[in-house]
């Protein structure tokens, strides 16, 4: 298993390491469960921080994974029990993060239980927009039925447009599962 370690917190753009290895962003709505992905798919207990609230992640933290590249935590969109003026702050860190040329692919990490919002359709804009690569995996999958999986999949590629192959992953932080296909991803993504 390759070691992942969490080389820089950023909350300013002018703080982001300068661009050397090929960056996998990871992004989703509050409490979708992003560091839980991230601590599960590189068993890393407790390197990035998990909590009940939305918004915690506050900052861009950049984690080193050896000399392949780098997975970005990026701060939750949506609901966060912070000031309007806070979240405005996050959204201009994001689009400065997703505007680097070291970003190679971003992650969109949605609940299985939920329908496609705003948020992220316009993040899928976005990558669209800037023919940024991505890809989706759905969280939370140990909540719903497995028969619910393929239908929750097929609902959430309709709401974004996703094209066959982009079909989403269904993961869980509880049980692990999807946890290898998300980690291939992400090592395919920094070859």
């Amino acid at each position: 298993m390759p070691e992942l370690q969490v080389e820089r917190v950023c909350q300013a753009p002018s703080q982001f390491p300068p661009p050397s290895l090929p960056e996998v962003a990871v992004i989703g709505r509050s409490n979708v469960g992003k560091s839980s992905l991230i601590n599960v798919i590189f068993k890393r207990k407790g390197l990035m921080r998990v909590s009940n609230t939305p918004g915690r992640t506050q900052a861009v933290i950049f984690a080193r994974l050896q000399d392949r590249g780098y997975v970005v935590d990026l701060p939750g969109f949506g609901y966060a029990k912070v000031p309007l003026s806070v979240k405005a702050s996050w959204a201009k860190l994001v689009e400065a993060y997703l505007k680097r040329p070291a970003c190679a692919a971003a992650c969109l990490l949605v609940d299985v239980r939920r329908e496609a919002g705003d948020g992220e359709r316009a993040m899928v804009e976005y990558f669209r927009h800037y023919g940024r690569p991505f890809f989706v995996v759905m969280t939370k999958c140990d909540k719903v039925s497995r028969g619910q999986w393929k239908p929750r999949a097929k609902a959430w590629s309709e709401a974004l447009g996703l094209a066959p192959e982009q079909t989403p992953i269904p993961f869980s932080a509880v049980s692990r599962e999807g946890a290898k296909t998300v980690l291939r991803k992400f090592e395919e993504t920094m070859e």
